[in-house]
């Protein structure tokens, strides 16, 4: 695999895929149902102008589905919401904080669903970060300014191709 950049629709097709094909994932997950939907907050500074919604569909741990949603569509079907900022979520996809620790404190706040039940699915944190690290992850603040300004378009268009 590529080099894919952190929230756009490539890295959710690669995180979709490797998911797919790695038994450990769905053994992992094989009694978890649920629809967990994770905000990154705006960050202009990364060229993300507007907060972004993506979410994960398991049913007895087959992902049904990897995707953006809207603001409308993710509070009608979520489960559970959680936001932070894309720093935040960068340090976990990159395995420098843990889930647990980040949300007890904080720096992950939920938006709906039960506290006790994000405290549930807490044990499968690393099995969803996994899933979303299938290779090599490019994040915005490792981007050019020339390369920074060509995603912020990029995430502009797929935006409102996908309504999201």
């Amino acid at each position: 695999m590529e080099v894919c950049r952190y929230c756009t629709p490539e890295w959710l097709e690669e995180s979709a895929k490797h998911y797919h094909s790695t038994p450990r994932f769905q053994q992992q997950l094989a009694k978890v149902t649920t629809k967990v939907f994770y905000r990154i907050k705006a960050e202009p500074s990364w060229g993300i102008d507007e907060d972004i919604i993506f979410g994960g569909v398991v049913d007895q741990g087959q992902m049904v589905n990897l995707a953006f949603y809207s603001e409308q569509d993710a509070k009608r079907e979520a489960d559970f919401i959680m936001a932070a900022t894309p720093q935040e979520w960068k340090k976990l996809l990159r395995k420098e904080s843990k889930f647990l620790g980040d949300f007890m404190v904080g720096k992950i706040t939920l938006e709906q669903g039960s506290r006790v039940g994000v405290l549930g699915l807490a044990p499968h944190a690393g099995t969803f970060i996994d899933a979303l690290t299938p290779g090599e992850l490019k994040f915005p603040d490792e981007m050019s300014a020339e390369e920074l300004e060509e995603y912020r378009a990029y995430i502009a268009e797929f935006r409102a191709q996908l309504d999201v």
